[in-house]
């Protein structure tokens, strides 16, 4: 047990947990191309989750305090993984596509871009059920690649070498 703790913290290996941003960064301030986009919601979740102080709202905080994630609208995806025997759709491969970019005060913008992929079985003679079930998982998407985003903050502020 003693030896594989040594080796973990050996090769810099440290449990996550709340994103480390630089000290010196007030507000993160989220932008986007559409004015009710869900992601954007999923972020100030996200956000509030962390317990970073940020949202949509302009000046909170002076610009050279504030970090901004400008977010590309969504881009989602179907591919077709398996058909019934009658020749209907019976699985599909959901793509949720991210495409942002992430701006540090005094450097030049980061874009980023990921792909959240999950399967989907679909069943003709459920239709409204998997209605339901498709936006419950477009939902789940939307929360992981918020979180993602937020988890990535720290690593890109790191290889700027902002003041952390």
């Amino acid at each position: 047990m003693l030896v594989a703790a040594s080796l973990l913290a050996g090769c810099g290996f440290t449990l996550r947990g709340a994103p480390a941003l630089p000290d010196d960064l007030d507000y993160v301030l989220i932008v986007s191309a559409r004015q009710h986009a869900p992601l954007k919601r999923a972020l100030v979740n996200q956000l509030d989750i962390y317990g970073l102080e940020g949202g949509t709202r302009t000046n909170v905080a002076p610009v050279e305090r504030q970090l901004v994630i400008s977010l590309a609208p969504e881009q989602l995806e179907r591919r077709l993984l398996s058909v019934y025997s009658s020749g209907q759709v019976a699985e599909y491969e959901l793509i949720y596509g991210v495409n942002y970019t992430v701006t540090f005060p005094g450097f030049d913008p980061v874009s980023s871009y990921f792909e959240v992929l999950r399967d989907y079985q679909d069943d003709p003679d459920q239709v409204l059920a998997k209605s339901r079930e498709l936006d419950l998982v477009l939902s789940e998407m939307r929360e992981e690649a918020a979180d993602r985003i937020i988890r990535r903050l720290s690593t890109q502020a790191a290889r700027l070498g902002t003041g952390q």
